[in-house]
């Protein structure tokens, strides 16, 4: 057996002791179970959209409801204070939840993790035609840095702290209608690639994507390793070449409570239909168990122990 088969088996062995937050009993069957996911036309939202459309079709299960919102902070915040049942959420910003860090004035304690779904790519985009070739050259520049509540708005100001940009608190599409009327120097996003707003934008108006695979080592230094290298391939968004950029997980995550036996028939059909998740979500990405259960401080629950298990045996 590989070293890596070891790992596995030993973290699916942890059992109740060191991955679980809590385990439900018994208790009668749930109809109805809220997602919250992100802003209508974003990522969060289709991938959930599409989750409600797959459970449907299996013919069993309960309905799950998608729910508009300002993304990762946000859905957390909702997540541990029983609003909705479910919830995506980028890694890093769920990590803050789970240790009681920045956004989060203590350890979220209603919150664990059923998967790590698909990896979001950090884009810091300019215009070509503009004199910024690096992150730290927008000091003092008005820069879209994400949605408040939103996963983009952490990273970036993570980023960005040292720079000492204008950070403007804008949504994707905002951000877009900004950096193309020139009243932002600069876009940052986390998401999919390509994410067909940026796409779209790269058609109409030449663009610099920026390098911050320099960030990544210092990031992970300060947070740990919910950071990755990661690259913008060639040809995507017009790119003559590859840009290295900051990789961030994206958790599919639920309460304690919601019970075993629905999140592992959820599981089921995640990992049956993951290639109509994440069509429209990120191009080119697989969901794989070997690397789903790899989220970091945030424990999983105890339903997805016994889907991950009947997997691995």
């Amino acid at each position: 057996m590989t070293s890596a088969g070891v790992s596995r088996r030993r973290v699916m062995g942890a059992g109740l002791g060191g991955l679980l937050t809590g385990c439900a009993g018994e208790s009668a069957p749930v109809r109805v179970l809220r997602l919250a996911t992100g802003p209508e036309g974003g990522p969060y939202n289709a991938f959930g959209k599409a989750l409600a459309r797959a459970v449907a079709a299996s013919g069993g299960g309960p309905e799950i409801v998608p729910v508009s919102t300002a993304a990762s902070v946000d859905n957390l915040r909702q997540l541990e204070d029983g609003s909705v049942d479910l919830a995506l959420a980028m890694a890093d910003v769920a990590e803050d939840a789970a240790l009681g860090r920045e956004s989060f004035s203590r350890p979220a304690t209603r919150v664990s993790a059923l998967a790590r779904v698909y990896v979001n790519y950090t884009h810091l985009l300019v215009p070509a035609a503009g004199p910024v070739r690096e992150a730290g050259a927008l000091a003092g520049r008005p820069v879209a840095a994400g949605a408040s509540g939103s996963g983009v708005q952490v990273v970036a100001g993570r980023v960005l702290r040292a720079a000492g940009t204008d950070e403007r608190p804008l949504g994707l599409a905002e951000s877009v209608r900004a950096l193309r009327a020139g009243t932002v120097d600069a876009l940052f996003w986390s998401g999919g690639v390509p994410t067909p707003a940026l796409a779209e934008l790269a058609r109409e108006l030449p663009l610099r994507f920026l390098p911050l695979d320099a960030h990544v080592g210092p990031l992970r230094e300060r947070y740990g390793p919910v950071y990755t290298a990661v690259t913008l391939p060639a040809g995507v968004y017009g790119l003559a070449e590859p840009v290295g950029t900051i990789g961030v997980g994206n958790y599919l995550l639920a309460r304690p409570d919601v019970p075993a036996d629905t999140v592992e028939a959820l599981l089921r059909v995640v990992f049956d239909r993951w290639r109509d998740l994440l069509r429209e979500v990120t191009a080119g990405a697989r969901l794989e168990p070997r690397f789903a259960i790899s989220t970091g401080k945030v424990p999983l629950h105890a339903g997805a122990v016994a889907y991950y298990r009947s997997v691995y045996g």
